[in-house]
C-alpha cells in the first residue's frame, strides 16, 4: 500500500477507528483523504479480519502496451528482458511474478488476453506496488507476438522442467523474452514450438517442480547476473 501511496494511485483511505495514532499521523503525510469507520465495516469490505485497520481505494490499474515495454529497454540503453506469461491465471502468482520482474530489473510483463488473470486489486497486492512502476501489457495472440519479437531480433527462451539444457548453458547477452507457463500444464504446444530454446532450472531436492513465480524470479536473476558477468569480461 505504501508504494501505491507514493505513486499517487490512492484516492481515499478507509481507516478503522481506534488504530494507533502514530499510523494515522503517518497516513496524513500523504495527499489523500482519510475516512474513519468502525473496524467491522473494514472487515466486511476486505472479506477478512486479517488487515491492519486501513483499506486503500486505489485507482483502476491500466494495461500498458507492448511498445511501452520495448521503449523502456531502449530508453535505458539496455538489452531487452521481457517476461511472457502463458496461462498464469492465479492472481497471486501473477502479482508475484510482476513483483519479481520489477525488483530484479526486467523491462515488463506480457500476458495473453484470454489466458491470464485480469489486473485486479489482488494482483496489485501480491505485486506489492510493482504495478505502479513496471509496464504490464496484453496481447491477443501470444504465439504471434513471439514470432513478431523474433523477427525483431529478440531470442525467446521457454521455461520447461524437462528441457535438456539447464539455464547455465544458454546465452543471455542478447535481447531476450522468457516464457513462463502455467503450473502443472506448462506452456502450450504452439508456444513451446515458437521458442528458440527450452531451458530448465537445475533441481537438487526431492520435489521436482517450482512455483511459477519462483521459477520466474530465478530465471530473471540468472539472466541479468549473466549479463553483468559478461559485461565485466
Amino acid at each position: 500500500m505504501l508504494e501505491a501511496l507514493r505513486a499517487g494511485l490512492v484516492q481515499e483511505l478507509l481507516v478503522a477507528r481506534g488504530v494507533e495514532e502514530s499510523l494515522v499521523q503517518e497516513l496524513k503525510t500523504f495527499d489523500v483523504r482519510l475516512k474513519f469507520a468502525p473496524r467491522i465495516e473494514l472487515d466486511q469490505i476486505a472479506g477478512t479480519t486479517d488487515h491492519q485497520g486501513v483499506i486503500a481505494d486505489v485507482e483502476d490499474l491500466e494495461w500498458a502496451s507492448v511498445d511501452d515495454i520495448l521503449d523502456r529497454a531502449e530508453s535505458k540503453g539496455e538489452e531487452l528482458l521481457v517476461i511472457l506469461l502463458d496461462g498464469i491465471t492465479d492472481p497471486r502468482n501473477f502479482g508475484a511474478i510482476i513483483r519479481s520482474a520489477e525488483v530484479l530489473g526486467a523491462h515488463g510483463v506480457i500476458v495473453e488476453e484470454r489466458r491470464s488473470s485480469p489486473l485486479t486489486a489482488t494482483v496489485a497486492k501480491a505485486a506489492a506496488g510493482a504495478t505502479s512502476f513496471l509496464p504490464v501489457a496484453q496481447t491477443k495472440n501470444l504465439p504471434r507476438l513471439i514470432e513478431q519479437l523474433k523477427s525483431d531480433g529478440v531470442w525467446v527462451y521457454g521455461a520447461a522442467g524437462e528441457a535438456a539444457r539447464p539455464m547455465q548453458q544458454l546465452d543471455y547477452q542478447r535481447p531476450l523474452a522468457l516464457v513462463i507457463g502455467a503450473e502443472g500444464e506448462g506452456m502450450r504446444r504452439l508456444v513451446r514450438e515458437k521458442c528458440d530454446e527450452l531451458v530448465s532450472i537445475p533441481i537438487r531436492g526431492q520435489i521436482q517442480s517450482l512455483n511459477a513465480s519462483v521459477a520466474a524470479g530465478i530465471l530473471i536473476q540468472h539472466a541479468l547476473a549473466s549479463r553483468e558477468a559478461g559485461a565485466k569480461k
